[in-house]
């Protein structure tokens, strides 16, 4: 139950990467997880990987999805204030949206197992803003 619910909110979090990361890789190509693209678990699963292949892969596409990720932040941090404040309600709307419709497909008891998980998940990113605003502070502080 609690894996099921773990992967429910892993899939609600996705439409924050996507509408984070561009379409398409360089000079318009088609990207990693675009149609017919060339990563991701598809890539692996007709190549019967050892598991220390597996755990290598695995660390090899974190520090991937990280590179990214610090990729994308360092462009978000150039937007200006009103573009990048449009930008997160979107998303927000996007994943309040998608979570709704997860939601909608549990049972009863799922339910609030689910709205538990999120909630926990809303404190924890609560709680990561409330550090990252700490620590650029002090980082300003220093300089």
């Amino acid at each position: 139950m609690r894996k099921t619910i773990a992967a429910l909110l892993f899939a609600a979090a996705l439409p924050t990467v996507a509408m984070a990361m561009p379409e398409g890789g360089p000079r318009g190509e088609p990207g990693f997880g675009g149609p017919g693209g060339h990563g991701g678990p598809h890539l692996f699963k007709e190549l019967d990987l050892t598991r220390e292949q597996r755990q290598k892969v695995g660390k090899l596409m974190g520090e991937s999805m990280k590179a990214r990720q610090d990729i994308t932040r360092k462009y978000l941090d150039k937007l200006p204030e009103a573009e990048r404040k449009a930008m997160e309600a979107e998303i927000k709307a996007s994943e309040d949206k998608n979570r709704a419709d997860i939601r909608a497909l549990l049972t009863p008891e799922q339910q609030k197992d689910f709205d538990a998980e999120v909630k926990k998940m809303d404190e924890r990113r609560a709680e990561r803003a409330e550090f990252e605003a700490w620590k650029a502070q002090r980082a300003q502080k220093a300089q």
